[in-house]
């Protein structure tokens, strides 16, 4: 089975093409945001996906990707609840259908949040958990949710039990990234400044079952870097208190939910010092750090098993 899948999120354009047998790639780039900003408006960034989409059907046609494409499937919203939109992911599910009616081939939708889910345990070599009760993090800049997931046909039913109330971990990051001139986005830059610290403080958020609050964590980064903390010694702040209430989070969920695997996945997933403290716990799977962030593969994974089965949307 070969599928194709598109994922216009507010971070990345993605197009990918995942095949049974042979090799499989994801053609993604981060969108172009000014120097200083924390992301693009939605109006922005729905012309800046159709502009770029055709630069990574460019790469996948290149790579001699996109012969004999069988399906075709787009992320058509942030999560797969009621309510759950977001327009830039228009621009994906807009070009999918149209080329799935081209093609003669069918068309699936999904959620940004299903395609995480199964980017991670393909990645992670851990397909058969797409197919059995886990745990999950999605940990993004738009997202920071403990799930339950459990398998439904084709795809995955994710409900959230936990994860941040109020900030986002991934946003925590970059306004972080920004207060201390680093570029958007600002995971990476982070992460290697964080291993150059010279202190390891970090807050102990209260847990409330499995919540948490991030946003007092802000105003915390603030007072250091206005009392002149060096750097590096901020970024190792704001992740190891963000690793921390991961790492906690995920102790107390075994309490209820015990023998679980717990998937993580979403760009802050690629995090070091997050993967050290959660590595430690128990059967913890990391999605690999290049199918952590934004991209499309999840989304042309679950395409081919939909397809595979004889589903029609």
């Amino acid at each position: 089975m070969t599928a194709l899948g598109i994922d216009t999120s507010n971070y990345t354009t993605s197009a990918a093409v995942y095949r049974d047998d042979d090799p499989c790639m994801n053609a993604g780039r981060l969108l172009d945001v000014p120097e200083g900003a924390l992301g693009l408006r939605q109006s922005d960034a729905l012309f800046a996906h159709v502009k770029r989409l055709p630069e990574q059907f460019l790469r996948l046609e290149q790579a001699g990707m996109l012969d004999g494409i069988q399906a075709v499937g787009a992320s058509t919203r942030p999560r797969a609840v009621e309510g759950s939109y977001m327009p830039c992911f228009l621009a994906g599910a807009s070009q999918a259908q149209t080329l799935a009616v081209t093609m003669g081939v069918p068309f699936f939708s999904f959620s940004h949040q299903q395609g995480h889910l199964a980017a991670a345990a393909w990645s992670a070599g851990r397909m058969e958990l797409l197919d059995r009760p886990h745990l999950a993090w999605h940990l993004s800049g738009g997202t920071t949710e403990l799930l339950y997931v459990s398998p439904v046909g084709y795809s995955v039913s994710a409900r959230r039990i936990g994860g941040s109330t109020d900030l986002p971990a991934g946003q925590l990051i970059d306004r972080t990234g920004k207060l201390l001139g680093l570029s958007f986005p600002a995971g990476k830059a982070l992460d290697l400044a964080s291993r150059q610290a010279g202190t390891d403080t970090w807050f102990q958020v209260k847990l409330n079952e499995l919540d948490f609050s991030l946003s007092g964590v802000e105003n915390k980064v603030q007072t250091l870097c206005q009392r002149g903390a060096d750097r590096a010694d901020v970024a190792r702040f704001a992740l190891h208190t963000i690793a921390s209430a991961v790492a906690r989070t995920t102790k107390r969920a075994w309490e209820r939910y015990p023998g679980l695997p717990v998937l993580c996945s979403g760009g802050v997933a690629s995090n070091s010092l997050l993967r050290v403290q959660l590595a430690g716990l128990g059967d913890v799977v990391f999605a690999a750090p290049e199918y952590s962030t934004d991209n499309a593969m999840g989304v042309a994974i679950l395409t081919a098993r939909a397809a595979g089965l004889g589903v029609t949307e």
